[in-house]
């Protein structure tokens, strides 16, 4: 018994680090369940959705970043024709700041309607997503939730453009440019427009945060998150 004993430590202190990591995650002393990788990426995702809200619903959150929503391709037109027109001289410029503030005032109400979808998803494969891309989870969080997000999302949004009146701006421009003579009548819808732009500012700010996680180890504040994201540093 007691040469066995002075074998395995020499052994532990001839051993490469790695190797003996990997001994203690095999005598269950690092147990990583399914479980525990679900919880860990959902919490990374959790992390992601507020910054993302906290940054975006900031005022000129949307407006001064890289974010800045602007109008629809279409838009082009009613500008172009309505800017000799007195009272839609500076359009353009309004139009963009009442759909980015609408955006930001959104972006309050975002919080739980991603947690939702977030608590909501079922990982089937959950160690290939943690140890796949830098981006795995928020993809998978985007591709199965995103049609249910809109669609939650999209009245949120409704709302803001109603209470910051762009809407009615930009019910007064469609109406005024389909009245002149000699033009194609357009109506683009500016709440689907805002909603997916508003989304992809939210998503990327996500995603940002998962390959923080990934990659700085400063940035997984919890045990949760350093126990299943060191798995990943093994790899």
């Amino acid at each position: 018994m007691k040469y066995s004993f002075l074998f395995l430590v020499l052994f532990l202190v001839s051993c490469d680090p790695k190797d003996f990591e990997k001994l203690l995650q095999n005598t269950g002393s690092a147990v990583l369940t399914n479980a525990d990788i679900s919880n860990g990426l959902k919490e990374a995702l959790d992390l992601g959705v507020k910054q993302g809200v906290n940054t975006l619903s900031a005022t000129n959150g949307y407006y001064q970043s890289v974010y800045k929503i602007l109008l629809p391709e279409q838009a082009a037109k009613v500008i172009d024709k309505l800017k000799f027109i007195p009272g839609f001289t500076d359009l353009e410029q309004q139009a963009i700041k009442k759909i980015n503030q609408a955006a930001e005032d959104a972006a309050k109400s975002a919080a739980p309607i991603f947690g939702q979808a977030i608590r909501q998803m079922s990982f089937n494969d959950v160690t290939n997503i943690l140890m796949g891309e830098k981006n795995a989870a928020t993809s998978y969080l985007y591709q199965k939730t995103y049609g249910n997000l809109y669609k939650d999302f999209n009245p949120v949004i409704v709302n803001s453009l109603n209470k910051f009146g762009a809407l009615n701006l930009w019910k007064d421009a469609i109406t005024k440019y389909n009245s002149l003579p000699f033009v194609e009548k357009i109506n683009p819808d500016l709440a689907d427009h805002v909603t997916n732009k508003a989304l992809v500012g939210l998503f990327d700010l996500i995603e940002k945060k998962e390959l923080g996680i990934r990659s700085d180890i400063q940035q997984r504040s919890s045990d949760l998150l350093r126990k299943v994201f060191a798995k990943q540093d093994r790899s």
